[in-house]
């Protein structure tokens, strides 16, 4: 039986590999696989096949809204009327919101975007017979797995 497990690289990784050696499992069943981080920056526009989630023009939507009011309230007095300048206030606010969030994702929350500073977990692979494999899962998520699976 394998066992599947993710850790932080910290030392509570290596107490359940020395715990699991106490415990009769030898050297040559377990198996240490560090995750490599993100080398390359993360991508701002989404494509159709990929999406992280963050939307850029939730803000320009909101803004696009708040101008159109305006400018349809300000175009009744305008030469073109209220439809028109509803509409070009309304280009103009999406534009301004879109703006703002290009902004803050490129420059405010690069940080994140890069994960400088995040550790890369740790792939550990336990291979024991059957009757261990309760007593290896039990030791894994006492000393702080992030998640375990078992593969017969």
């Amino acid at each position: 039986m394998q066992l599947f497990s993710t850790f932080e690289s910290n030392g509570f990784l290596e107490m359940a590999i020395s715990t699991l050696e106490k415990k009769g499992i030898p050297k040559e069943n377990i198996f240490a696989v560090p995750l490599d981080n993100r080398k390359e920056e993360r991508k701002i526009f989404d494509t159709l096949h990929r999406s992280d989630g963050t939307s850029l023009i939730d803000i320009g939507m909101g803004i696009a809204t708040a101008f159109s009011v305006i400018g349809a309230s300000i175009g009744f007095k305008l030469a073109w009327g209220p439809i028109y300048w509803g509409l070009i206030s309304a280009f103009a606010g999406f534009i301004v919101g879109f703006a703002i969030r290009l902004v803050m994702e490129l420059f405010i929350k690069k940080k994140k975007r890069v994960l400088k500073g995040k550790h890369a977990e740790i792939i550990l692979i336990v291979e024991c017979d059957l009757s261990q494999a309760e007593s290896v899962e039990n030791i894994l998520w006492s000393h702080f797995a992030l998640r375990v699976a078992k593969l017969k």
